[in-house]
């Protein structure tokens, strides 16, 4: 007799407040038996902290950008399952972020030399910085209390800024750890083509959502075949430059950051000039095209 798997994920520990802890719990319990493993007296013990951690939100962020997409590209009781509990499923998110947070506070407090000489950029400053304030948003916002006191599309703005911001971060870590440094871990592959993939994933539901409002429309409407073929040549041109990035980040940088107004946003502007994301935005210029329909007679 098989399993009823939409059966199986409505029992109750596998839903809520107990999916949170379930994963909560042990994921806290295994970074305090790895911080109890290295010295945390020294800054380079503390800094291997905040890496590790890190390993442990971004597969959650990356899996909660894919949530909403997999549901309308792939219907069925596992994306069912995640959307109904994408609220505790970002709160884990922001549990692994408290623990990293911990571990940069205890850099910054006691570690400053080695933070400020072998770490800190003002970039990197602010980009954490704006992150941890929309998670802390996030989370507020994510209970009733708070909620109320929001629109329905001011909340939904802060939680999808807020989301693509948090994304934003640990994606172009790991496109600039394959496209840039050298000898890159496989770990870096498989972050960075998780988060690739799911953002690519969310641009495809919105491709969908735009043919399906079209058809609701005008149900004879069609994408013309010139819409057609450049939509798709872009689409494959962006993930041909997702996959080398090391071949083009150099001559692109370069060029994006000729003008010195443009160099001198590098050093304070947050993920400028923006090399890791050019890919996506080529994949959804494609898709945007793919679905531009018209009218369609025989």
């Amino acid at each position: 007799m098989g399993i009823d798997l939409k059966a199986a994920l409505k029992n109750k520990a596998l839903n809520g407040y107990r999916l949170f802890f379930l994963v909560s719990i042990p994921m806290s319990i295994v970074m305090l038996v790895a911080a109890s493993g290295v010295d945390l007296s020294t800054g380079p013990g503390v800094s291997a902290m905040i890496g590790f951690s890190v390993r442990f939100a971004v597969p959650i962020v990356f899996l909660v950008v894919a949530i909403s997409s997999l549901q309308k590209l792939f219907p069925g009781p596992i994306p069912a399952w995640l959307l109904r509990n994408r609220k505790y499923i970002g709160l884990c998110f922001a549990v692994a972020m408290a623990w990293q947070g911990l571990f940069i506070s205890m850099m910054s407090l006691f570690f400053r030399d080695y933070y400020f000489a072998d770490i800190y950029l003002l970039r990197d400053e602010l980009e954490g910085s704006v992150g941890y304030i929309f998670l802390t948003g996030m989370v507020v916002t994510s209970f009733d209390f708070a909620r109320r006191r929001l629109s329905a599309k001011q909340w939904k703005l802060l939680h999808k800024t807020g989301l693509y911001f948090l994304f934003a971060y640990p994606f172009s870590v790991y496109w600039w750890n394959l496209s840039y440094y050298p000898n890159p871990e496989p770990i870096d592959y498989v972050f960075y083509w998780s988060g690739f993939v799911a953002f690519t994933l969310r641009i495809a539901a919105w491709g969908k959502q735009r043919l399906h409002a079209a058809h609701m429309r005008s149900p004879e409407s069609r994408t013309p075949f010139a819409l057609k073929a450049l939509g798709t040549a872009l689409v494959m041109i962006g993930i041909v430059a997702a996959a080398n990035g090391r071949n083009w980040q150099d001559p692109v940088t370069n060029f994006l950051t000729s003008p010195q107004w443009s160099a001198d946003l590098v050093l304070w502007l947050p993920y400028w000039p923006l090399e890791p994301y050019l890919p996506l935005f080529i994949i959804a210029l494609g898709t945007m095209l793919l679905t531009k329909v018209k009218g369609w007679s025989n």
